[in-house]
């Protein structure tokens, strides 16, 4: 496997140039492995992100270098491999804590009975955030972390929840 290896020296003040860098990497799914030295898969999903942080870099006055690498050995490649999917199964777990969150709150609300419109629309867009976190990760997880199929799973379970809940929503608006 190809990777693209970002390298930029940014200087220290104003801090916002290296934070506005830090979280265009992030958000892509890059990986730090050291001071200013991040990694992502050198696959056509990334190249926008990496360029966008190559353009931040630029606008904090500095340069950043995006090289095309490659393990020189099978340790090597698997060590890259595995820094990658630790990272992308951190995330994982956290949206699978996420999804769990939301299944205790649609629980909460059902045993309180708040069946109101208002409540709804707040379900409706936590689910939404839910959803494009899963697809964000999707694109991110180009090698496959094992909590991935769990994560479809569950965010599936979260649906299924939400619309046995819009179905009590709707009964109590219909019969109130």
């Amino acid at each position: 496997m190809r990777w693209q290896l970002i390298l930029f020296r940014l200087p220290a003040e104003p801090s916002r140039h290296r934070v506005a860098v830090w979280r265009e990497l992030r958000r892509a799914g890059a990986v730090s492995i050291g001071q200013s030295v991040w990694l992502v898969p050198a696959t056509p999903s990334f190249a926008e992100s990496v360029e966008r942080a190559a353009e931040l870099v630029a606008r904090g006055g500095a340069e950043a270098l995006v090289l095309d690498v490659g393990a020189t050995d099978r340790v090597g490649t698997e060590r890259l491999a595995e820094l990658y999917t630790a990272a992308r199964e951190a995330e994982w777990e956290e949206f699978l804590s996420d999804c769990d969150g939301y299944l205790a709150e649609l629980d909460h609300e059902v045993a309180i009975e708040k069946f109101t419109v208002a409540e709804l629309d707040e379900e409706e867009q936590s689910m939404e955030r839910l959803r494009r976190w899963y697809r964000e990760l999707r694109v991110r997880d180009v090698l496959g972390a094992p909590s991935a199929p769990t994560g479809e799973e569950r965010l599936r379970v979260c649906e299924a929840r939400l619309e046995e809940y819009t179905e009590l929503v709707f009964k109590a608006v219909h019969q109130g």
